[in-house]
């Protein structure tokens, strides 16, 4: 944890946050305990730590990386699994800019990694957006895993969504998937969509199966 709450105090400074040290690391602190939220089963620290790791290998491809650093720390800040619509993705961009703005960082950089974690809502990005490609793929990176890794984050997505009739939660789950294979590229980045996308598409294609059977 020590390690994760350095790097959120690293990227905060690269993105000209004026807060002490002290401020920097209750801040990467309280963002973890709130990764660590009771109703998380998916969008825990383990998958923050994944976009994490997916932005740090391939932050060359981003104009802006320590900005996508700092929304991938804030992009599920605020997760309740009975939220309705993007309310989750809204709420945590504005509190990313709140908390942003009282560490110090300049205003038009907090507006812009607010902007970030809104993106998450639907994945779907402007063009010329490299900071936002990025953190969308990165996000979306577990859709390409292998069979155990799927299956497993399938499993923690349904827990999440406990609350929710199996027919219900079936025709929601359904209506994420088919907006995902509509996109003209579940990957925007050129290296990231070589690697991932055949695997991801098929994932979701087997999965829909399952949802709506023929």
């Amino acid at each position: 944890m020590t390690s994760l709450v350095d790097e959120f105090r690293a990227a905060a400074r690269q993105a000209g946050a004026t807060a002490d040290d002290g401020d920097l690391a209750a801040a990467g602190e309280y963002l973890l305990a709130r990764w660590s939220e009771p109703q998380r089963h998916y969008h825990t620290v383990a998958h923050l730590s994944a976009v994490l790791d997916v932005v740090e290998s391939h932050a060359e491809l981003a104009p802006h990386p320590e900005r996508v650093r700092l929304a991938a720390w804030l992009h599920d800040a605020v997760y309740d699994p009975r939220a309705l619509g993007d309310a989750n993705e809204r709420d945590s961009a504005e509190f990313a800019e709140g908390l942003l703005t009282t560490l110090g960082v300049p205003a038009g950089t907090a507006a812009e990694v607010a902007r970030l974690v809104g993106l998450t809502a639907g994945h779907a990005t402007e063009a010329d957006d490299p900071d936002g490609e990025l953190l969308c793929d990165a996000d979306l990176a577990v859709l390409a895993g292998d069979d155990a890794a799927y299956a497993s984050y399938t499993a923690a997505i349904r827990r999440e969504y406990a609350h929710v009739p199996d027919d219900a939660f079936r025709d929601g789950r359904a209506q994420v998937l088919e907006a995902l294979l509509e996109l003209p590229s579940i990957y925007r980045l050129d290296p990231l969509r070589a690697a991932w996308e055949e695997r991801a598409r098929a994932n979701l294609v087997r999965e829909l199966e399952v949802l709506r059977p023929a």
